[in-house]
């Protein structure tokens, strides 16, 4: 069996499954946040009067915080309360991040685990060696109830990725490139396991951001089995690397992909789909409005550190809002350390509290009418972030803070 399936099998209670078999699963950690908490909590309350284990519920404040609407302030209201009620005690309120980088720096992802979140990109831990997903409220309010749920074991995609990568080339553009290529419906419901010396060698961050944007393909989960950056990020969280899962030599795939990232140039996803993908070179000299560095895509230290190396000692264009957001307090408070946001407030840009921000068109950088932006972010759909009539594209965080200089998409490779 693949790792996969052989995490699957074991929360199943099995000695093996297959492809097409549902099966029920012990979940090992659920997360909801300010957004999806209420609906679960709401129906919650009709099935159950207690959560199965307050110690495997873990919720984050993060797509408006602080409240940007009295709606919003209303849904942190109730979750508070429930946590309260509930006696859950790993509940984020005060800015701390966002979900799918707080969760992994606080120690709870781990290797083996299956992991539940209230938001498709729950996909991102993955790069931890764990099987992580998104479900919905409803399912996810089973499983504050019973600590199980039920999963059609998915067929998996083998992805090979070798080389290595140019210098402003990025984790972003091998994922990018992969989605363009394999298409935003081509792996539904798959699980898609990243291999390969490119892989082998990233650091933490990058294998994050290509099992982030899995579900961008439409996968059920991305994973990888960790490298030694992983482990000794886990270790220094002190996180027990004993459920460690590796695929068996011999296992089955339903396809296999190989790409080859020697010679990629930065990719960019034009309007209005993820997988219109092409090289920057065909985008070039397009005009924007906004840019963008942050999300759970790209909102890491690594990626503050390369927005802020282009920016340093350089300006941004007297046409151009540049917002940069921090995935997390942790990641903000290093970027303090290192002077990066000196860097960042001395070019003219603007530097909010860490959160979802802009990505999901709700907080701190809406769109308006007609508005290009040029953003980090995951998604690029019509009315994502702000007005139907503007325009996102996606790009890595040193094509987007060199395109903010010049107020046109801009390869900073030259």
């Amino acid at each position: 069996m693949n790792i996969t399936e052989k995490i699957l099998a074991k929360a199943s209670g099995k000695d093996d499954i297959h492809p097409g078999e549902i099966i029920e699963v012990n979940i090992d950690l659920a997360m909801t946040h300010d957004g999806t908490s209420p609906p679960t909590i709401k129906t919650f309350r009709k099935v159950a009067d207690k959560v199965w284990d307050r110690e495997k519920i873990v919720i984050v404040f993060d797509h408006n915080i602080p409240a940007n609407t009295i709606g919003s302030s209303e849904f942190q209201k109730v979750t508070r309360k429930f946590a309260k009620e509930q006696g859950i005690k790993n509940i984020y309120t005060h800015g701390e991040g966002i979900c799918h980088q707080v969760l992994p720096e606080k120690g709870f992802v781990k290797p083996g685990d299956v992991i539940v979140g209230a938001d498709s990109h729950t996909c991102t831990y993955g790069a931890f060696g764990a099987f992580a997903t998104g479900v919905g409220a409803t399912d996810m309010a089973i499983v504050f109830a019973t600590g199980q749920t039920w999963f059609m074991v998915p067929e998996t995609y083998k992805i090979d990725i070798e080389g290595n990568l140019q210098r402003y080339v990025t984790a972003k553009d091998v994922i990018l490139d992969i989605i363009g290529k394999i298409g935003s419906y081509g792996a539904t419901y798959k699980a898609l396991e990243f291999f390969g010396e490119t892989v082998d060698s990233m650091d933490v961050s990058g294998r994050m951001t290509i099992c982030n944007m899995a579900v961008e393909m439409g996968a059920k989960n991305g994973i990888m089995e960790p490298n030694r950056a992983v482990l000794d990020y886990l270790k220094t969280r002190g996180v027990d690397n004993s459920k460690l899962v590796r695929s068996d030599k011999d296992s089955n795939y339903e396809k296999e992909y190989l790409f080859d990232v020697n010679n990629l140039e930065p990719q960019i996803a034009s309007p209005h789909n993820v997988d219109n993908v092409n090289p920057i070179s065909k985008v070039e000299g397009t005009s924007i409005d906004q840019a963008f560095i942050g999300s759970c895509t790209n909102g890491r230290l690594e990626d503050l550190r390369i927005a802020s190396e282009i920016l340093e000692g350089r300006k941004v264009h007297s046409d151009v809002r540049l917002i940069v957001v921090p995935a997390s307090m942790q990641i903000y408070s290093d970027a303090i350390k290192e002077g990066i946001i000196d860097i960042f407030i001395d070019s003219g840009a603007i530097v909010c509290n860490p959160g979802c921000g802009p990505c999901l068109g709700a907080h701190m950088g809406v769109l308006g009418s007609e508005e290009v932006c040029i953003s980090t972010t995951n998604r690029n759909f019509i009315g994502r972030m702000g007005d139907p009539n503007s325009k996102i594209y996606l790009a890595n965080p040193a094509v987007v803070a060199y395109s903010s200089i010049y107020g046109e998409i801009k390869n900073p490779r030259e």
